[in-house]
C-alpha cells in the first residue's frame, strides 16, 4: 500500500512538473538572453529542477506524463484559435450587415425618386388630356368680332384646368394683361401669351389674330409641352422673367 501510495503521489508530482515545465519552457528561453540580472540564471535553473523531478519518475508515468501537458497545450491552443475564429466571423458579419443596410437605404432612395417620378408625369398627363379635353369642347365657342378683359377671362376659365388657371393667369397678366390683340413693339410677339412669332399660334387655329379662345388652346399646349403644366411655366418665369 505503501508503494502505491508513493507511485500515485510521483504521478500526480510529474503531471504538475510536465505542466509546469510546458509553460515556463519559454520563458526560460527568453530569460537566457537578457541582461546579466539574474532572471535567466532563475528562469534556468527552474526549468532543469523541474526536469530533474520528471527524470525522477518511470519511464512508463514519464510518457504518461508528457503526453497529458501536449494535451494541455493542445487544448489552450484549440481554445485560443477557436476565440479568434469567432471574432474574425463576428466582424465579417458586422461588414456585411453595414454594407446591407447601406444597399437598403440607397434602393429605397431609388425607389422614392422613381415613385416621385411617376407621380409628376401622371399630373403631367392628366393636365394635358384635361387641356386638350377643354380646347376641343370649346373650340366650338361662338366667336366676336371683339372681347372684353371680362369675356377673355372666363373663355380662359372654361378651358384651363381649375387647378392651373391661377398659374396661367399669372403668365398672361405679365405678358398682356388679357390683351388678346397685344403687340410688342420690340419683338413683335403676339396675343395673350405673347407668342413669337405670332404666326405660331395657327397651328391651333386660322383665327389666332382675333379669337382669344384660339391664343389660349395654343398657350396651354405650348405650357404643357414645353414645361409641364401652366404651374411649372409659371415657375419658370418667376427664375427668368419670362418663358
Amino acid at each position: 500500500m505503501l508503494e502505491g501510495n508513493r507511485v500515485s503521489g510521483n504521478l500526480v508530482r510529474g503531471l504538475a512538473v510536465a505542466s509546469a515545465t510546458a509553460v515556463t519552457t519559454v520563458g526560460a528561453v527568453a530569460g537566457a538572453a537578457q541582461s546579466s540580472t539574474g532572471q535567466s540564471v532563475n528562469d534556468t535553473e527552474t526549468t532543469a529542477s523541474n526536469s530533474t523531478l520528471l527524470a525522477d519518475l518511470p519511464a512508463g508515468q514519464q510518457v504518461q506524463v508528457q503526453t497529458a501537458a501536449l494535451a494541455q497545450q493542445a487544448d489552450s491552443q484549440a481554445i485560443a484559435a477557436d476565440n479568434s475564429a469567432r471574432k474574425t466571423a463576428a466582424e465579417s458579419a458586422r461588414k456585411q450587415a453595414a454594407k446591407a443596410a447601406i444597399a437598403k437605404q440607397q434602393a429605397a432612395k431609388q425607389q422614392a425618386l422613381n415613385d416621385a417620378k411617376e407621380r409628376q408625369e401622371a399630373r403631367q398627363k392628366a393636365s394635358r388630356s384635361s387641356t386638350d379635353s377643354s380646347a376641343t369642347d370649346n373650340s366650338s365657342l361662338a366667336t366676336q368680332s371683339s372681347y372684353t378683359t371680362a369675356q377673355v377671362r372666363a373663355i380662359a376659365q372654361q378651358m384651363v384646368p381649375s387647378d392651373q388657371f391661377q398659374c396661367f393667369s399669372n403668365i398672361v397678366d405679365h405678358e398682356s394683361g388679357w390683351n388678346y390683340k397685344a403687340v410688342n413693339p420690340s419683338s413683335g410677339a403676339y396675343g395673350l401669351v405673347q407668342a413669337y412669332p405670332g404666326s405660331k399660334m395657327s397651328s391651333a387655329g386660322a383665327d389666332w389674330q382675333t379669337n382669344p379662345a384660339t391664343q389660349i388652346k395654343w398657350g396651354l399646349n405650348y405650357m404643357n409641352d414645353r414645361y409641364g403644366s401652366p404651374c411649372d411655366a409659371w415657375l419658370f418665369w418667376q427664375a427668368n422673367g419670362s418663358y
